[in-house]
């Protein structure tokens, strides 16, 4: 032996037992240092978590900026497939399209959602002829076509069920036909998963995946997304009688295990970090698909407060994603997708 360990020898008593050589524990002994910080994380992001909205519109050629979500757009469909093609060059797995509706072509009914050749078939057409390797998320449900901004059809002061259903079926039908690999059914009436599912397979649509939004729940977090889709302006009430209280949790699972035995493939928390317990409630009781929805509203806090210099921002946008992957999700709709994906590149 050297010296030196002669030295720390000779401070060590002769017989040691395991209570003696018990010491302090000491945590951040992992957190000392960055290659050791990295070895023992639990969660991390990936580009494989991200899907990434892209809101369409009318025109060719543009692009146009939504106020309350700053550097998120509205593009026309080609615009929107230069997105696309931007998604596949980062690796994100796939984008959600969005459609803003002209309000001349709204009505009472939704008709629009039924027209073979409206936005969202469109930019799935266009999408699909220019990109196969991203897969597009298409949203049932009617407030983006209705002149009442609901979700469902509207009779008297009622939402009504079942009328409903009969027409968002024909709505994931048109969506299906015109190239959409997921149907995400975000009206949140009872039954429509089931009733979906059986007419994508009985129409030749076995393959296509449906992402339920198990729990969306009435939340104050939508605005700056009714902004996008044009639905603020019209919308005439609120949507409590068909979406989920924000002080339940029993609730969201039993709309999760109805829609897993209607026929679900992957289910959907919405908003996000507000319900994180309800995304670790369903993955810890189903294992099943969980994804969240890091809605408009979070979005635009987190755009708000950086740009007062309160917060960090890119710090704030990776922190908030991992608390999605922590709380459970496997993949994570998000305004930020594109950005954090050159993020995680780099």
């Amino acid at each position: 032996m050297t010296d030196e360990t002669h030295q720390i020898a000779d401070t060590l008593p002769l017989s040691l037992s395991a209570a003696d050589v018990v010491g302090p524990i000491r945590m951040r002994r992992n957190r000392r240092t960055n290659w050791s910080r990295r070895l023992v994380q639990e969660n991390k992001i990936s580009v494989n978590d991200l899907i990434w909205p892209i809101f369409i519109k009318d025109g060719q050629g543009d692009s146009e900026a939504i106020p309350s979500m700053p550097g998120v757009f509205r593009h026309s469909v080609d615009k929107a497939v230069k997105e696309v093609e931007r998604a596949s060059r980062l690796g994100i797995p796939a984008v959600a399209l969005f459609p803003y509706t002209d309000p001349a072509l709204r009505d009472e009914t939704g008709s629009e959602a039924l027209n073979s050749a409206n936005l969202v078939c469109t930019a799935c057409r266009a999408v699909k002829a220019a990109v196969s390797d991203v897969g597009i998320i298409t949203d049932v449900a009617l407030d983006p076509y209705t002149s009442h901004g609901h979700d469902g059809l509207l009779e008297g002061d009622e939402i009504v069920n079942d009328p409903t259903v009969d027409v968002l079926v024909r709505q994931a039908l048109n969506q299906a036909a015109a190239g959409a690999d997921v149907i995400a059914p975000s009206d949140m009436m009872d039954g429509r998963v089931g009733v979906i599912r059986h007419g994508l397979d009985q129409n030749g649509f076995q393959h296509i995946q449906i992402l339920a939004y198990s729990a969306k729940y009435a939340s104050a977090f939508y605005g700056p997304f009714r902004d996008a889709v044009g639905s603020s302006g019209t919308l005439k009430g609120d949507k409590r009688t068909y979406q989920m209280d924000p002080a339940n949790t029993d609730e969201a699972l039993r709309e999760a295990e109805l829609d897993i035995a209607e026929g679900a493939d992957m289910l959907m928390v919405k908003p996000g970090m507000p319900y994180l317990d309800i995304v670790r409630r369903l993955k810890d009781t189903f294992q099943m698909p969980t994804f969240a929805y890091q809605v408009s509203g979070e979005f635009a806090m987190i755009e708000a407060a950086a740009a007062n210099g309160w917060i960090d921002r890119e710090k704030a946008i990776l922190e908030s994603l991992l608390a999605f992957k922590r709380a459970g999700c496997d993949g994570i709709l998000t305004y930020f997708a594109a950005e954090v994906a050159e993020m995680l590149a780099d």
